[in-house]
């Protein structure tokens, strides 16, 4: 008897997804600014279990938010592109080492606060309304499956 393949995973094509980059106006604390979200909206964000990234020298701890938007059952989180905690696994030897005791989600993109991310394919951003004054316009940010950040949301979806 043959045993048939199910899929191949050469034949699976990985679509790009969409991200929101949110640029905060003032440095004000995560719990400050998710209130003011929280007063503004139907959705209620709160915090869930933080997203762990596994490095060699350092464990990273990125805070998550997420709501549910009632009327179109969308869920949206926001990720802090900036590790709020940092626990050290083993001591560094090597004297030019890329592990730092902070990392960001998008190495690129430091001046980001937090990661928005949709589970909805093609997401609409519009429908949170962000503080006046406190918040720069959503920017659009889409991941191709190459990259380190879309393997990670795609564990944590």
């Amino acid at each position: 008897m043959e045993i048939q393949k199910l899929y191949d995973l050469d034949d699976i094509e990985f679509e790009d997804i969409t991200i929101g980059l949110v640029r905060l106006a003032k440095n004000i604390p995560d719990h400050e600014f998710f209130f003011k979200i929280n007063i503004n909206n139907d959705l209620k964000f709160s915090r869930i279990k933080d997203l762990v990234f596994n490095g060699i020298y350092y464990d990273y701890f990125f805070p998550r938010y997420e709501g549910y938007h009632k009327y179109t059952k969308t869920c949206f989180t926001f990720i802090a592109n900036k590790s709020s905690e940092s626990n050290q696994k083993k001591l560094q030897t090597e004297l030019f080492a890329e592990e730092d005791n902070i990392k960001f989600l998008l190495n690129n993109q430091t001046e980001v606060e937090y990661i928005l991310h949709s589970s909805e394919q093609f997401p609409d951003f519009s429908v949170i309304l962000l503080p006046e004054n406190l918040v720069f316009p959503i920017q659009d940010y889409n991941l191709s499956s190459e990259e380190e950040l879309y393997q990670i949301i795609q564990y944590y979806e």
